[in-house]
């Protein structure tokens, strides 16, 4: 028996050897980088910190004030308000939480081997990505989502509320709430809700309920629904509807939740650079020229960007010299970025939130429905936006059928099959080594592969039926989104610099 097995066993090595052959298999330098001694992060990175200039704070819309504390305590327990106003850097993870996330924890940084091939890269030309699907919901969401939940429960939150576009972020949140026991009210945009039947069942399988946005069940919902049955919803008409379920219960124990945007949601993810930092240093690769990742409300790319980001803002890179660039990629069907106006704006269509500074497209803004990819969102975080003001983050859009290309390739390439919204940091990735390859420039590039499209399969069916359609927002419905936003509008600033109103 034991002759037999060792026979097989080199004929196995004998078949591998000469497929890895057949198909140009990476040598020793080229082979992908996984780390197997990092641990998950102690704490969270703050960006707020290191900031040179102070993030503009959240207004009240009515006193045009500076919110406190108090008007965000109907939304959220205490202690995630503490975290959104921080400016310590480092901020403990609690083990409960470490716990959880330690299930899919620490994920892996690979180098883009085969892809590179495929490419025709020369050596000195590398990619890099960190890999998210593995979470329980197939992507970063979860890294958020289980904090939320857990900060929620110790404050004796009865239920969390909230909405989703794709379904990612309802998904992690879903499970999350499983985990703790804490019931998920799910509102998602219809069009999404309508195109992707599986996120509705995993969120049903964790026991939180959903309904499609625009709904019937809020005054928020029904007032667009009558002027517009066949709304496709948008991601502001959601937020609406789950903050006014949060607001209206007469208990005062429903919170609500949001997977993105703020900066303590930017926080939760930095788990994902943190990591990647002491991955490579564990592999000893090249620390990256370029981080990339694609952005909707900001939170994937911040968690990526934000530690090395940080490092360089502190001087303490590898060298102390080398200045690594930040990419923004999104969809230009949705350019809150590159088309819309840095300005005041409220966060949702009903204008229940504060005013939040920045880049907006209107919160009245709805997405076209043959938008495939994601990255819905009217605006952009206030810190992603903040440091595009300031010149440290370079942002770009892209069609959807060159993302739609760009995330094929690297399927075909690397066996994962990505989100329609990870696509864009793969177009981004694409842009950059080609722009190095071109110029015979040595670049390393990192980018957040933040999950999996197996939830994804219609917008794929689209795509290779020929179906995907390109569409780049109008500067037009911009410039006319922009009369009704405050900080355009009205003026409204802070520090104030004339008499404005909301």
């Amino acid at each position: 028996h034991s002759s037999f097995w060792t026979m097989i066993l080199l004929l196995g090595r004998t078949a591998r050897s000469v497929a890895a052959r057949a198909v140009g298999a990476p040598s020793l330098t080229r082979k992908a980088a996984l780390s197997s001694t990092v641990g998950v992060p102690e704490a969270w990175y703050n960006l707020q910190a290191d900031l040179p200039v102070p993030l503009p704070p959240p207004l009240h819309p009515a006193k045009l004030e500076p919110c406190g504390p108090e008007d965000f305590a109907p939304l959220f327990p205490m202690s995630l308000i503490e975290q959104e106003v921080s400016q310590t850097r480092d901020i403990a993870i609690p083990e409960a939480i470490r716990e959880v996330l330690a299930l899919w924890r620490p994920t892996p940084l690979k180098r883009a081997t085969r892809w590179e091939q495929a490419l025709g890269l020369p050596e000195d030309v590398r990619i890099y990505y960190k890999y998210e699907g593995g979470s329980p919901s197939g992507s970063h969401k979860t890294n958020t989502a289980v904090p939320q939940v857990w900060y929620n429960m110790q404050a004796g939150t009865a239920k969390v509320t909230t909405e989703t576009g794709a379904g990612q972020w309802g998904s992690a949140l879903a499970w999350s709430g499983a985990q703790f026991g804490v019931p998920v009210e799910v509102y998602q945009v219809k069009v999404s809700y309508e195109q992707k039947p599986y996120r509705k069942a995993f969120i049903e399988a964790c026991g939180a309920a959903i309904s499609p946005s625009p709904s019937h069940a809020t005054a928020a919902g029904r007032a667009v629904l009558a002027q517009d049955p066949a709304s496709p919803g948008s991601l502001g008409i959601a937020i609406s509807e789950a903050i006014e379920a949060c607001v209206t219960d007469s208990t005062g124990r429903t919170k609500y939740a949001l997977g993105s945007v703020l900066s303590h949601v930017l926080m939760h993810q930095t788990v994902i650079g943190k990591e990647a930092i002491e991955q490579l240093r564990e592999v000893g690769a090249e620390y990256p020229d370029v981080v990339v990742g694609c952005t909707g409300g900001g939170s994937n790319f911040a968690g990526i960007a934000f530690p090395f980001l940080g490092a360089q803002l502190r001087d303490e890179t590898p060298n102390n010299k080398k200045k690594t660039r930040f990419v923004a990629v999104e969809p230009a069907a949705c350019p809150s970025l590159t088309k819309g106006r840095y300005a005041y704006d409220f966060g949702d269509t009903a204008k229940m939130t504060p005013l939040i500074k920045a880049h907006t497209l209107g919160a009245a803004f709805v997405p076209p429905s043959l938008h495939a990819g994601g990255l819905r969102y009217h605006a952009m975080a206030p810190l992603i936006s903040h440091l595009v003001d300031l010149n440290l983050v370079e942002a770009r859009a892209v069609g959807q059928i060159e993302a739609f290309d760009a995330g094929h390739a690297f399927f075909l390439a690397e066996g994962i099959l990505p989100a329609p919204e990870a696509t864009h940091a793969i177009h981004g990735a694409l842009t950059e080594a080609m722009d190095a390859k071109t110029k015979g420039e040595p670049r390393s590039i990192l980018f957040n592969m933040c999950g999996h499209g197996h939830f994804d399969m219609a917008a794929w069916a689209k795509y290779t039926a020929g179906a995907l359609e390109d569409f780049e927002y109008p500067e037009a419905l911009v410039e006319e989104a922009m009369r009704d936003v405050p900080g355009v509008a009205h003026g409204v600033d802070w520090p104030p610099v004339a008499k404005a109103t909301a």
